[in-house]
């Protein structure tokens, strides 16, 4: 909402895709501007128009004058060509919003599982997700045919009561991991029951809660358009950097 409500431009036609879609689009204000929604999302739900995954959008080229994707993009098997797909179905002048989990979210759980698993097995296997960094975000954009590209992140910390309160909350919302790849086989018992101590130990509060880590990234980018401001050429420039920097210390 932050970032509709700043852009002074109409969005007739919109999609938001991800399972925080009707939030969304429950939340939408006039300020922001959007006409007729779209809600897409891989699994059926309340509120859901299209199934479908974002590196497979059933609409034409040329659709859609606003693409939200709602935390959703860390879960693709393809993230370039998920952004690829944004930017074919996206309007000249169209604009792209993805908000997803970066690249030190869950990190204590990570080190944790990643410990505890070698201690008890002899063997570390992947079991939380790989998340994009905030300094990528960018690039995958500009990769994927987006002008003026912009990532940034907001880092906030959520405590829990217990390692095995957090695990649980991520499997209620549906967020177990997605990897494939690999020979993970089952968590086992003992690997969580140290796991949990490892947490409390190295991450714990003195008031006896955890912390986990999560990183939101909000990446934003416009389908190209002639309207869009341009940089200048190489040696173009009429102002002198030095000139400048001479009279901000004056």
């Amino acid at each position: 909402m932050d970032r509709l409500e700043t852009v002074l431009k109409r969005f007739e036609t919109a999609i938001i895709h991800g399972p925080g879609g009707t939030l969304l689009r429950n939340a939408l204000t006039p300020k922001a501007d959007v006409g007729d929604v779209t809600l897409i999302d891989e699994l059926e739900g309340p509120g859901v128009d299209v199934v479908a995954p974002a590196d497979a959008l059933p609409l034409p080229s040329g659709y859609a004058d606003l693409i939200v994707s709602m935390m959703a993009l860390h879960a693709v098997s393809d993230l370039p060509g998920a952004l690829v797909e944004a930017r074919r179905v996206l309007k000249p002048d169209g604009l792209f919003i993805g908000i997803f989990p970066g690249e030190r979210t869950l990190h204590e759980l990570r080190s944790a599982l990643q410990t505890a698993e070698a201690a008890v097995t002899g063997r570390v296997a992947p079991r939380v997700l790989p998340f994009v960094a905030v300094k990528d975000g960018g690039a995958l954009l500009q990769r994927a045919g987006f002008a003026l590209p912009v990532a940034d992140v907001i880092r906030t910390t959520v405590e829990y009561e217990s390692p095995l309160k957090l695990m649980a909350e991520l499997r209620g919302a549906g967020e177990t991991s997605h990897l494939v790849a690999g020979s993970k086989g089952a968590l086992r018992r003992d690997v969580i029951a140290k796991m949990a101590e490892i947490y409390k130990t190295e991450f714990g509060r003195d008031d006896g809660y955890i912390p986990a880590t999560i990183d939101l990234v909000t990446v934003t980018g416009w389908a190209p358009h002639q309207s869009q401001p341009k940089p200048l050429k190489p040696g173009s420039g009429k102002v002198s950097l030095a000139e400048a920097v001479q009279r901000s210390d004056q």
